[in-house]
């Protein structure tokens, strides 16, 4: 075995990933926080995201089936919690669907997953295979685009209250959430993926596990992009920019962003 690098000098390898790989930089996301999205396209990444957000506690809790320590359990399940939340209110999903209302579709209809891209369902569905399948150190590793959220989730706060007629603190609560709820996510997964990386192997394992992960991101995007940008051909399932939407007369669609949109 290679001998494997040192705490340091792996952590700078894991964030350089996200500094080179991160979807941050995405054309899609440049456009939205910009202002430059239409009604349909900011309407067609809340379905599309809605997706993500819904598969999140289901991957968490297909990691905690496997694992054996009740220390690492009983602090991982809180991930859970804070997306689900309680019985009867909170979670970010239900936030989720708060945004949804929000540009005017109906929170039922993006509950339904209806109208998910294909690649967008492929992607995420192969993160949740990813985190039920490999070794926890691997699964783990893949969480950590949770270190580069915060900033994107800033700027987006930011970009949206700017640009956007539908911006308000109750629709973005979902991201001022996540503001304090990821800082205790990346503590612990990056604790975790350094104390047990502690082999060369391991290290590339866990590496090529962000990696992947930064693919699932982004390809989520590159499926927006291309469905509803250009070339604006949208495959066969995908939303097709009218069902769902309860905005009446289907006014927002011009009246969404504050400034320029791209048609």
């Amino acid at each position: 075995m290679r001998q494997a690098d040192d705490r340091q000098a792996f952590e700078a390898r894991l964030r350089a990933i996200g500094a080179e790989r991160y979807h941050d930089k995405h054309p899609f996301h440049h456009l939205l926080h910009s202002g430059g999205c239409n009604a349909t396209q900011v309407r067609a990444w809340v379905v599309n995201r809605y997706y993500y957000q819904s598969r999140i506690p289901m991957k968490d809790a297909a990691f905690l089936s496997r694992c054996e320590d009740p220390w690492l359990r009983r602090v991982w399940r809180s991930r859970i919690e804070d997306h689900d939340g309680g019985g009867e209110e909170g979670g970010g999903i239900r936030r989720w669907l708060m945004l949804a209302q929000a540009v005017g579709l109906d929170p039922a209809y993006v509950a339904s997953a209806k109208g998910v891209l294909p690649a967008t369902r492929f992607a995420v569905d192969a993160y949740v295979a990813f985190v039920r399948e490999k070794p926890l150190v691997e699964a783990v590793a893949a969480s950590l685009t949770e270190l580069f959220a915060p900033r994107i989730h800033s700027e987006r706060i930011a970009g949206l209250l700017e640009h956007y007629a539908f911006a308000n603190e109750d629709a973005l609560s979902y991201f001022r959430r996540r503001l304090s709820e990821a800082p205790k996510d990346v503590a612990l997964g990056l604790g975790f993926v350094l104390d047990h990386a502690d082999t060369a192997e391991k290290q590339d394992a866990a590496a090529a596990a962000l990696t992947f992960k930064t693919d699932v991101l982004w390809a989520q995007l590159d499926a927006l992009y291309s469905a509803y940008v250009a070339p604006g051909r949208i495959p066969p399932g995908g939303w097709n920019g009218r069902d769902g939407v309860v905005a009446a007369g289907g006014e927002e669609s011009d009246e969404t962003a504050k400034t320029e949109t791209v048609s």
